[in-house]
């Protein structure tokens, strides 16, 4: 299994490349605000695994070990990005929140929240209630200061 930065890196690589349809060592630095030479020492890691093939200068290509990676990683990302959503996590915590748990759940626990966000989904009723008990929290802490 990779490491948590390996996913990270697998993870930002699949999705520049279902995105542009290629990956550059300057976008994902720039996608994971790190620099160049930390995205080439990582690249060439994910190589040595082989997640990916990187030639110098000739850019990389995810193998097909790679993409199931990458893929199911975003999926993860997406999942619970939704999940926090459906919560009623503000919009501007969730991705910091996500990027905080994201690696510290087992893929048991990823199929229950999976679960769970189709359940919440099909069943509206039980999301508007869990909205409108934020709500009174979130006015009751008003109320008090």
């Amino acid at each position: 299994m990779p490491t948590p930065s390996m996913e990270d890196y697998l993870e930002n690589i699949y999705k520049l490349i279902e995105q542009k349809g290629y990956a550059r060592v300057s976008d994902i630095a720039e996608a994971l605000e790190v620099h160049p030479s930390s995205v080439t020492k990582m690249v060439q890691k994910l190589d040595q695994n082989k997640y990916l093939v990187y030639e110098k200068y000739r850019g990389l290509v995810l193998t097909s070990k790679g993409k199931k990676i990458g893929k199911r990683l975003m999926d993860r990302h997406q999942l619970l990005e939704e999940f926090l959503r459906l919560i009623g996590v503000s919009e501007d915590q969730i991705y910091h929140d996500v990027e905080g748990i994201e690696h510290h759940l087992s893929w048991d626990s990823i199929t229950c929240i999976e679960n769970l966000v189709q359940y919440l989904t099909a069943n509206k009723e039980i999301v508007d209630h869990l909205q409108s008990l934020k709500e009174a929290d979130e006015q009751e802490a008003d109320e008090m200061k």
